[in-house]
């Protein structure tokens, strides 16, 4: 019996069983109110969530209201923000069976910008939408500073990448200096989320090196991972760069994927690769050849909100539509849809 095409096998991450190796990354929104959602995420995550990927994530959710990367972003820290968010969900999950995951974030000193669109720079705590921000160090980012399934933001230059990289964790206590003293509160925090809710997956996104001399790199991750792994982490979701601006990063398909297979070199839990995935082929070779268990999608989702029906017809696999798609189905890819 002919096999199917490998991006569209199941994978257990977990206590949780996807329907194929695609998943939707987080990608911030910059559109919520004091950090509640609103309608704009229920189109945005709505929409999404009749795509056909195995898993939707929402984007990074501010634990503190001073965690926010901009003043923008969505919350989760208070009943305000939760039963916005649960509104949201709700709606959603009427008719989409979707399994939907939440990254969770603190920014640390990059917090307190301002949204892209409008220059993204960062606000001083004396000017309308910014704060004083918080960090492991007293160490600027830049010369102007003045439900579900969780996945842990260690990455991008946010606050728990900023204590595991020696190049802005410079405490002298024990939660800075050494490899082991600079994982200690990404560890603690990891420990803590891992308690509350011991049946659900945890996953963590990791900035793999800081592509500057002398940053966090492959073989710390690599031994982060692995702590990680033996005490409960379900998947490891690798991404690189985001702590300083002078970072070189060497930007081109499949540029992080060598990243995520030296990881699954190391560890046995499911590892994602992202950045810079937008062919059919060349996810569904990531997924065959092992580099890595499941690819992530952001910006090319965004833009073919539908890249998952189009990879199965290329690929000759099924996917999951909503009964209400089904027509939509072209007669040259009969078998297509799985119905929900």
């Amino acid at each position: 019996m002919k096999r199917g095409p490998a991006l569209f096998e199941p994978v257990r991450v977990g206590s949780l069983e996807l329907s194929n190796r695609i998943v939707i990354a987080p990608m911030c929104q910059y559109s919520a109110e004091n950090g509640c959602m609103n309608d704009w995420h229920l189109i945005h995550l709505g929409h999404l969530s009749l795509s056909g990927a195995a898993l939707l994530t929402i984007e990074a959710t501010a634990v503190l209201p001073d965690g926010r990367i901009t003043w923008a972003d969505v919350g989760l820290w208070n009943g305000e923000t939760e039963m916005a968010m649960g509104l949201t969900l709700d709606r959603i999950r009427r008719w989409s069976g979707m399994p939907i995951g939440i990254q969770l974030n603190h920014a640390g000193r990059k917090a307190s910008t301002d949204v892209p669109w409008v220059g993204g720079g960062q606000i001083a705590p004396n000017e309308p939408h910014g704060w004083q921000t918080e960090a492991p160090s007293s160490i600027p980012y830049s010369d102007v500073e003045l439900s579900p399934r969780i996945q842990l933001h260690c990455a991008h230059g946010y606050l728990l990448h900023q204590f595991l990289s020696p190049l802005s964790n410079q405490r002298d206590d024990a939660y800075g200096g050494s490899l082991e003293n600079r994982m200690r509160f990404p560890m603690e925090v990891f420990e803590a989320i891992r308690q509350a809710v011991p049946d659900r997956p945890v996953s963590v996104r990791i900035s793999v090196p800081d592509w500057i001399e002398g940053g966090w790199d492959i073989k710390q991750t690599c031994a982060f991972d692995a702590m990680l792994e033996a005490i409960g982490c379900d998947a490891a979701h690798i991404s690189s760069g985001g702590l300083h601006p002078p970072q070189r990063i060497p930007v081109g398909p499949n540029y992080q994927v060598p990243l995520a297979r030296a990881v699954k070199a190391a560890v046995r839990i499911p590892v994602v690769a992202v950045g810079l995935i937008t062919g059919f082929e060349q996810a569904e070779a990531i997924v065959a050849t092992r580099e890595a268990d499941i690819v992530a999608l952001a910006r090319t989702i965004l833009y073919d909100p539908r890249w998952p029906w189009h990879a199965a017809a290329e690929l000759g696999a099924q996917v999951q539509a909503p009964r209400q798609y089904l027509r939509s189905q072209p007669r040259r890819f009969s078998d297509l849809f799985d119905s929900e």
